[in-house]
């Protein structure tokens, strides 16, 4: 066995294809790494400029009710190996009581250089997948049908060696020789990383880079399992060589923008988001209408309604992407934050009445919104992409991404863990509004009695999950790739066991 292994190392090690395998992978990984520490740069830089400014427009609020709240989600230092949803889905997102956050309604900061957003939508992994799996194929299309061809294979079976075991050793030596090259460039890419002042990696990360080390090993090794599966059925290196590139062209380049499309095909989603508005706009007529009535039960209030500034309701419907719209229907007031005028100072304990009604109607509307919107973003956004997930699944390539994305923390899920933090921070807010008394306080609606101080508002902080969560998350698609394996090389196993020589 170890004669065979030795053999195998050897000859695969001193050819032509070895060599092209280390200079082009090094040169495709160190030169993107290059290019997507400089795109993270920015996309931090970025993210520091808009904590910065919504912090500075927080402090500009002087009254409640006009507090400009903003969280921002910072960018993933490892979503270098593979961006994911991390750049397509929004970063900001408004922080307010009288509507529940979702991913539909997050705003972008970014990097605005055209040129590196051209290059960062290719990743190390996208790398990985075209480059690792074409190099299989190459390393496994002749190793059966090459030794068929030159007769060499009769030769080594006339010694007691099983097919298993010849099997098992081009494997092992191939695997070894791919192995060299991506290790190579993973390591410098790991350099690199730990180099940048921008890029702090911690234990946590480390182990993170461990399971797409793991995840990327089994991926090549399901292309080698096909490439071999090939050279046995195959009994010419020539047919072997063509049918290997059919296969990767199709489960590599074909089939996942063929799944998108289908996908993308599917009937328009303006049928549900129709149902589910005008769902939400009854709310909120009915939160106006209890409004009104509260105004008409309360002659304190006056007719003169120019202090309250003017009720405006309204609606946004805005595409983000083709299959997924954003879902709002609230109410503001506009409000003078100068100083309160004197006529109105005996209307005061009336309107602080009525504010605070206000407050507690708007948090209850907004709660019962989100329960429709959640059912929308379910059925519009989040089922399709589970499909499209599902249906990549059936390459291994897509297998493989999903893999990845789990590993980072920048699939559907780890960017979801945001907007969940965010509406828990919302939570958290209208618990300190209420521990203040805000919606029925003075400084709700005017500062003439002095602004509102900001120093003790609990500080929005958002981590990303524990690596041991990744890995869950991660461990049904590393099993596929695994069975995928075991399947393969018995199917492999068994054909070779039966064919001639």
């Amino acid at each position: 066995m170890m004669t065979l292994i030795r053999r195998e190392l050897l000859d695969n090690l001193m050819t032509f294809r070895f060599a092209a395998a280390v200079f082009i992978t090094l040169l495709l990984v160190v030169a993107m790494t290059a290019v997507l520490l400089k795109d993270y740069e920015q996309r931090l830089a970025s993210y520091n400029t808009a904590v910065k400014t919504h912090q500075r427009q927080l402090q500009e609020g002087k009254t409640y009710s006009v507090a400009k709240l903003s969280v921002d989600r910072p960018p993933n230092p490892l979503s270098l190996f593979n961006i994911g949803l991390d750049k397509r889905l929004g970063n900001a997102i408004r922080v307010y009581h009288g509507h529940v956050p979702t991913l539909w309604d997050a705003e972008m900061h970014g990097s605005d250089n055209i040129f590196l957003n051209l290059f960062t939508s290719i990743d190390l992994v996208f790398i990985f997948e075209l480059v690792l799996s074409f190099l299989a194929l190459i390393f496994a299309y002749d190793a059966i049908a090459g030794e068929h061809e030159r007769g060499t294979l009769r030769l080594t079976l006339t010694h007691p060696v099983g097919r298993g075991h010849i099997l098992l050793a081009k494997y092992i030596g191939a695997m070894l020789c791919l192995l060299v090259p991506f290790l190579m460039s993973l390591l410098l890419t790991v350099i690199l990383l730990t180099t940048s002042t921008a890029i702090s990696l911690s234990f946590s990360d480390f182990l993170r880079i461990s399971g797409i080390v793991f995840s990327s090993v089994a991926y090549l090794s399901v292309f080698y399992f096909i490439g071999l599966l090939i050279s046995v059925i195959a009994r010419r290196t020539s047919t072997a060589l063509m049918l290997a590139m059919f296969v990767w062209g199709f489960l590599v380049l074909v089939y996942p923008s063929m799944a998108r499309t289908i996908i993308n095909l599917q009937e328009s989603p303006q049928t549900r988001t129709a149902s589910a508005f005008n769902e939400i706009k009854q709310m909120w007529e009915e939160f106006d209408r209890e409004r009104k009535q509260f105004f008409a039960n309360n002659p304190g209030l006056g007719k003169d309604m120019s202090f309250l500034g003017i009720m405006r309701g309204g609606y946004t419907v805005e595409h983000v992407e083709e299959d997924s719209s954003i879902l709002q229907y609230y109410y503001r007031i506009g409000l003078h934050v100068g100083k309160l005028k004197e006529k109105f100072e005996p209307q005061v304990p009336h309107i602080q009445n009525y504010y605070r009604f206000l407050g507690l109607q708007t948090i209850s509307t907004a709660e019962r919104a989100w329960l429709v919107r959640e059912r929308a973003l379910e059925d519009i956004f989040v089922r399709p992409a589970n499909i499209e997930k599902i249906l990549l699944k059936l390459s291994p390539v897509g297998v493989y991404d999903a893999a990845t994305q789990a590993w980072i923390g920048t699939d559907l899920d780890g960017i979801c863990d945001f907007f969940t933090k965010a509406r828990q921070y919302r939570q958290t807010v209208i618990d300190y509004f209420y521990d203040k008394e805000a919606f029925g306080d003075r400084k709700w609606f005017s500062a003439d009695k002095g602004a509102v101080d900001w120093s003790a508002l609990p500080q929005f902080s958002f981590q990303r999950s524990d690596v041991a969560i990744n890995a869950k998350r991660a461990l049904p698609d590393v099993c596929l790739l695994l069975m995928l394996n075991v399947a393969l090389f018995i199917i492999t196993f068994l054909i070779f066991v039966k064919s001639e020589v």
